[in-house]
């Protein structure tokens, strides 16, 4: 997928310094892999939920009187 994005130079040049890439594209791919690693171990550290997340509502299940 391509997409145009703006990004702060000194960050950027930070984390290609963390990636020990040069390629733009690799820097991108490298950050977007950690910070989903980054959500997975958070995830996992609350028993497999989120803390943000919440859970739907459920319907009570109508009997039938028959």
């Amino acid at each position: 997928m391509k997409t145009t994005i703006a990004i702060d130079d000194d960050l950027f040049a930070k984390a290609q310094e963390f990636a020990s890439v040069t390629e733009k594209s690799a820097v991108i791919r490298e950050a977007l892999k950690a910070f989903v690693e980054r959500g997975r171990t958070q995830a996992g550290s609350h028993g497999g939920e989120l803390p943000s997340a919440v859970a739907p509502q459920r319907r009570r299940q109508r009997r039938n009187p028959g």
